[in-house]
């Protein structure tokens, strides 16, 4: 049997802690999943010479290891998505979010917010920038770095934040209130990839038709993300 290490941002560690002691029950190979703050991090750890077999990321800081070389060519796979949104402080009064013009008074009434510089967090911009209030928003925006953006609630550091669904679900002492309403809502999608230094690259392909496989989608559910397809 085989052991493979997997590389992963915050951003789909809830579905890595479903899916790997699956994989394992069904096959015997033993999945170590390693969460990396940020994706220069990843560039550390590459060099380092660290075992290291798959990595898992979304958009631009997967194409940036891919054109590096570091994968074996082909094997990027979409596996999962999550939805992004807005949370509060728990108790706190839900606001109406269910619309851009809902979402825009809910944000320019806040006195602050947070969101992180990962993909949850150019959502959050591009959604602002398309509500046309960058500028007044910006004295009262805190990017969050090394954690959940709805942490920044729980130490009163912020009033509201806006980060992926399963990793602000988690927060004790918030509340998630719900998508960014149709028209700035985005997925995050995240893929999987073996990388060329892995020595077990025959199981780091079985475990990517896993993540991909029907029985992986009610797994995904319960990291609370979506399949991808």
């Amino acid at each position: 049997m085989s052991e493979l290490v997997v590389r992963t941002s915050m951003g789909s560690l809830t579905a890595w802690h479903e899916l790997a002691p699956a994989f394992t029950r069904l096959t015997g190979h033993k999945v170590i999943v390693a969460q990396e703050d940020a994706a220069t991090t990843l560039d550390k750890v590459l060099a380092s010479g660290a075992q290291s077999d798959l990595i898992s990321l979304y958009g631009e800081p997967l194409n940036r290891i891919v054109k590096g070389g570091k994968t074996v060519g082909g094997s990027s796979t979409v596996f999962t998505r999550a939805a992004v949104g807005l949370s509060v402080k728990s108790g706190a009064p839900w606001p109406d979010i269910s619309t851009p013009e809902a979402f825009k008074k809910a944000l320019l009434n806040a006195k602050s917010i947070a969101y992180s510089f990962g993909g949850s967090g150019q959502i959050a911009a591009r959604a602002i920038e398309k509500l046309g209030i960058a500028a007044q928003m910006a004295p009262k925006t805190v990017r969050s770095v090394g954690g959940p953006a709805a942490a920044y609630i729980v130490r009163g550091e912020v009033e509201m934040a806006i980060q992926q669904f399963n990793v602000s679900k988690p927060v004790a002492g918030t509340d998630y209130v719900g998508d960014l309403p149709a028209g700035l809502h985005e997925y995050v999608v995240f893929e999987v990839a073996v990388l060329k230094a892995s020595k077990e690259q025959d199981a780091a392909r079985a475990l990517i038709q896993f993540v991909t496989s029907r029985e992986a989608a009610p797994l995904l559910r319960k990291a609370m993300m979506e399949p991808a397809a």
